[in-house]
């Protein structure tokens, strides 16, 4: 390798480490997307050319691809402790007053607060040594962590070295009366030789719904909240996968700085101090002297209006005493710092007894455990019941029966189970296990390996027939006007459906008579599942319910098959190889279709009138055809068009819409947020359409 190459490789991992840091931290990108993607392919080709130069905080390692057996223990240097709370002015008062009768009377004259958003993610710890990332970890159990370092270096705000750009400071423009927090900031040039911080990875609300989204349309799990989609991304063996996932990350304490002359002292310059080294600050921090802390409780009561406003998720404010000396001097007062208090609205977290965990059927025969609660108020609602989420959210945090638990309105709607309190069991408490047979059938639950959803695997369990039902007969499926949740369970309770055919075969004469079903009524659903025998055979397919095939799949499958007999016969291999269909989707249609009950299921329905072929298009004499022969796949979201109209846009031109970007991809049609298939595009070098150039190349 010449000195030239070296220089230019030195070169190119500064920029491109520099234009990353504008784009993903600072929102303010100065290159375009190509000019960019330009810097970062030289710095791949020169990389690949000189492997001996590989260096593991280069900007190319983001992608992941270590596989862990299992996550190794790491010793925290300093505690990670958890904070006191507070539930309204009153407290705040109280903690301000423990705070001014533990300093000395010189002391208290100094008394100023930082108050920071408390973010709802995954506690992180990040170790530099000279400016390098070296380790990162989970919060654990406060003292011990699991080193998660392959899967950190895959999130893309993190610098994997130091300094990355300068930065203003912390100070919002509302403050900008307060003493300057980089008064005593020494030069940055040189890093620090040893920084050890405190961070939260999280994802934003937008982000998390379109995984979830993309997760349903491919019948792959969803998750339950942000916080635990980005600490499930985290904490996963493969970080190949973790690289895939919209990881963020705020960092807002110093727990260890040496190497540096002046180092911060106070928690106003520690985050100054981190937004100058290129970390990611949030700009909703704001700084207080005693003699405003009538503002400082008045700004926290309207907390709230900043959560609404806020991408993330907020789980309350810290306030914190900003000079580092102080906090020191006040100390802990067992696990809680006595300078720190996590300030929340009452109500929105209660302790309540944990009565009972039942456990509840879906319609893809998933068995969910439930909490029953002694009924508590949180938030001005009685609530009795909270998720549980799965069998392995249980044992994780060792939820036991007759617990005192923390129960929270997620979302202030749905109820969760935020943890046991350990420290006020008796011994009365009894661990819980998942049942080995199903609650309404009987029939043995079983857990696949590598998930951690238990299910019942009989299609006729009557629970799971309701649950089947209405997702059959709901607007992603068959769309039956009229036909909704109360209709599946009062039929299935009368006995009227036995298998999804039935809702095609109902009794309506006996349905006539019952109360609230007049003629009308009754007039209308009929003509509502007439005409949803005539639906194409994929949203029949969908309605099915076959694990990992929702409304994409049935269509990409659909349009391969003539119709479903012909599906029926289908082999893994042959399923497999068309586009967008992974072996784990083919798998799930073989596995279903081989089982007598279901191929009975698909000729009762063809006996009743049920469409079994795909969608007719046909073509009017003279209409044109410009997307002919030609291959598309959708991400983003467009200015005007949902993507159900832009696919309808392009099948009517005599294009094809599929669900993942491969080589035989003609067209990317991307709109704002495009994510990994735009990344996947690119390296394939796909064209990209806007949908203006759509409509464009469309007349």
């Amino acid at each position: 390798m010449t000195p030239t190459d070296s220089t230019r490789l030195d070169t190119l991992r500064s920029a491109v480490r520099y234009h990353q840091h504008r784009y993903y931290v600072l929102d303010d990108p100065e290159l375009s997307d190509a000019e960019f993607d330009a810097l970062f392919r030289e710095l791949q080709r020169l990389e690949a050319e000189h492997p001996e130069l590989t260096s593991p905080d280069s900007p190319t390692v983001r992608v992941g691809g270590l596989i862990a057996e299992r996550f190794e223990k790491v010793r925290h240097p300093a505690p990670i402790l958890s904070l006191a709370n507070a539930f309204g002015p009153e407290d705040m008062h109280a903690w301000r007053e423990r705070l001014r009768r533990l300093l000395p009377e010189e002391e208290q004259a100094k008394l100023a607060y930082v108050v920071e958003p408390k973010f709802d993610g995954l506690t992180v710890v990040l170790h530099y040594e000279n400016g390098r990332f070296i380790l990162g970890s989970t919060r654990g159990d406060g003292e011990v962590g699991e080193n998660i370092t392959p899967n950190l270096r895959t999130v893309r705000v993190l610098p994997l070295t130091i300094p990355v750009a300068s930065r203003q400071s912390a100070v919002s423009s509302d403050q900008s009366s307060l003493p300057s927090p980089q008064s005593s900031i020494s030069n940055l040039q040189s890093p620090p030789s040893h920084l050890v911080l405190r961070g939260e990875a999280y994802v934003t609300v937008g982000d998390f719904d379109a995984f979830n989204r993309s997760q349903e349309e491919q019948g792959e799990r969803t998750y339950a909240n942000p916080r635990n989609f980005a600490a499930g991304s985290l904490r996963l063996l493969d970080s190949s996968i973790s690289a895939q996932r919209p990881l963020r990350l705020w960092t807002y304490q110093i727990l260890i700085v040496e190497g540096v002359e002046n180092p911060p002292a106070s928690q106003w310059e520690s985050l100054a101090y981190l937004q100058k080294l290129g970390f990611p600050v949030s700009p909703e921090i704001r700084r207080f002297t005693d003699d405003q802390f009538d503002e400082l409780v008045d700004y926290l009561a309207h907390w709230h209006d900043l959560r609404g406003r806020l991408p993330y998720e907020l789980d309350g404010m810290v306030v914190k005493v900003d000079l580092l000396s102080q906090q020191e001097r006040l100390g802990f007062t067992g696990k809680d710092p006595r300078w720190a208090v996590a300030y929340k609205t009452g109500g929105e977290e209660a302790a309540t007894k944990l009565l009972d965990i039942t456990v509840k059927v879906g319609r893809t025969g998933a068995v969910t455990p439930n909490a029953v609660l002694e009924p508590v108020a949180i938030g001005g609602v009685t609530v009795s019941a909270a998720t549980l989420h799965n069998e392995d959210y249980i044992r994780e945090l060792d939820i036991r029966v007759g617990d005192t638990v923390l129960v929270k309105r997620a979302g202030d709607v749905i109820p969760k189970v935020l943890r046991p309190l350990v420290e006020v069991r008796d011994g009365s408490e009894q661990p819980w296990q998942m049942p080995s047979v199903c609650p309404v059938c009987g029939q043995a639950l079983v857990r696949p390996e590598g998930e951690s959803a238990t299910y019942c695997v009989n299609n006729a369990c009557p629970e799971q027939l309701v649950r089947k039902v209405e997702y059959f007969v709901g607007k992603g499926a068959l769309d039956i006007v009229g036909f909704g949740s109360r209709q599946a369970e009062l039929f299935v309770e009368s006995g009227f459906i036995h298998d999804l055919a039935d809702v095609f075969d109902l009794p309506w004469e006996t349905i006539a008579e019952m109360e609230g079903y007049g003629e009308k009524r009754v007039e209308n659903l009929r003509a509502g599942i007439e005409a949803a025998k005539t639906r194409p055979a994929a949203r029949l397919l969908t309605g099915l319910g076959i694990r990992f095939v929702g409304e994409v799949v049935a269509e990409i499958v659909m349009a391969a098959y003539p119709d479903l007999p012909a599906l029926m016969a289908a082999d893994v291999e042959s399923l497999s190889a068309i586009e967008g269909i992974g072996p784990k989707i083919a798998a799930s249609l073989v596995e279903f279709f081989s089982l007598e009950p279901n191929r009975a299921l698909i000729d009762e329905f063809a006996s009743l009138g049920v469409r079994m072929s795909g969608e007719e298009r046909t073509v009017a004499e003279g209409t044109a055809q410009p997307f002919a022969g030609l291959t598309f796949v959708i991400t983003g979201t467009l200015p005007t068009m949902s993507r159900d109209e832009a696919k309808a846009y392009i099948e009517a031109r005599g294009g094809k819409v599929t669900g993942s970007v491969s080589a035989k991809t003609d067209f990317l049609l991307a709109g704002e947020k495009a994510g990994s298939k735009l990344e996947k595009a690119e390296k394939l070098e796909v064209a990209v359409l806007s949908e203006e150039e759509l409509k464009a190349r469309g007349q």
